[in-house]
């Protein structure tokens, strides 16, 4: 795609965990998450036992991704075509 001249938008959805987390759902030039998804790569056991700390409240849910700039918005499906539109049209200008 970038190759193309053409974006990467990644929507992630609930859940989104593992492999696919790192290979694809990061990645994108624009990454959009369902209110409330849990996105990770390992799940909170083994993050909490592997730092030997208690995770903060929301740890792996879209909003605080979002607050941590890891995803650009989160978007309802019902607002996605609306999102997509004003993306796409960002993007042409």
């Amino acid at each position: 795609l970038h190759e193309a001249g053409l974006p990467y938008i990644s929507l992630i959805t609930d859940p989104t965990t593992g492999g696919v987390t790192a290979s694809h759902a990061m990645l994108g030039d624009v990454n959009l998450a369902e209110p409330g998804a849990l996105i990770g790569f390992a799940g909170p056991r083994v993050i909490t036992e592997t730092l030997g700390q208690e995770l903060p409240a929301g740890f792996q849910r879209s909003e605080f991704l979002l607050q941590h700039g890891m995803v650009d918005r989160v978007v309802d499906r019902r607002e996605l075509k609306a999102m997509l539109g004003v993306l796409f049209r960002h993007m042409i200008d």
